[in-house]
C-alpha cells in the first residue's frame, strides 16, 4: 500500500467527516441522464459518491487505499441499507474482474497516467467521468492542492480520454465561502 495511505487513514480518523456528505453537483448533473448499471467510484474516500450512486440504482464498487475512509462509507451505507462493494487497494495497480458502465474519478489528483488503466475498465458505451480541481485553480481559484503537476487542464484531460468520445470537457466555477474554486469536468464515452 502506498505510504500516502497511512496519511489518509490518519486524516480520516482525526475528523468526523473530511468531505461533505452530499455528492458534487457536477457528478449529479452528469450521471442524471445515464441508465444505472455498474459503477466504479475511484478514490472513494468516505464514499459520498458511491452512496449516492447506490441510492440511485447503480451497482457500485468503491475503491480507495484508505481503509479508514472506506470504513466510514461502509458504515453509512449499512445504515442506509445499501449494498456496495468496498475495496481497499491502490487504483494504480488494482485490476477489476468486470467492466463498468461508469468509472467516476472525483478529486483524485495523482497525474494522468492512471487514466490509461481506467479507460480499460469501461464496458462498451461506458462513461469515464472526471471531476476535480483544475490546474488554473492554483493561480485563479481557491482551495485544493497547490501543486500544478497534480492537477488537470483541458489539454491533459483530452489526452487522458485517449480513444474515448469526449462528450464534455470544461472548467466550471464552484462558489465556496472563500471564493470561487475552478473545477474541471470530463465526460467521455467508450463507443
Amino acid at each position: 500500500m502506498p505510504a500516502d495511505a497511512a496519511n489518509w487513514d490518519r486524516r480520516y480518523a482525526e475528523a468526523t467527516r473530511v468531505w461533505r456528505a452530499e455528492p458534487h453537483e457536477e457528478v449529479v448533473a452528469a450521471v442524471a441522464g445515464l441508465t444505472p448499471g455498474r459503477a466504479l467510484d475511484v478514490a472513494s474516500g468516505e464514499g459520498r459518491h458511491a452512496i449516492w450512486l447506490a441510492e440511485n440504482g447503480w451497482q457500485v464498487t468503491a475503491i480507495d487505499f484508505s481503509a479508514v475512509g472506506l470504513d466510514k462509507g461502509r458504515d453509512e451505507a449499512a445504515r442506509r441499507g445499501l449494498d456496495i462493494e468496498w475495496v481497499v487497494d491502490d487504483v494504480t495497480t488494482w485490476t477489476p474482474e468486470q467492466r463498468y458502465d461508469l468509472v467516476l474519478v472525483a478529486f483524485l489528483h495523482i497525474g494522468t497516467e492512471v487514466y490509461d488503466r481506467l479507460r480499460g475498465y469501461l464496458a462498451p458505451g461506458g462513461h469515464l467521468l472526471v471531476v476535480g480541481h483544475a490546474r488554473r485553480n492554483v493561480t485563479e481559484g481557491v482551495g485544493g492542492p497547490q501543486d500544478p503537476a497534480m492537477l488537470d487542464s483541458p489539454e491533459t484531460l483530452r489526452l487522458a480520454a485517449g480513444d474515448l468520445q469526449v462528450l464534455r470537457l470544461e472548467e466550471v466555477l464552484r462558489p465556496t465561502p472563500a471564493g470561487n474554486a475552478i473545477d474541471i469536468v470530463l465526460d467521455a464515452r467508450r463507443d
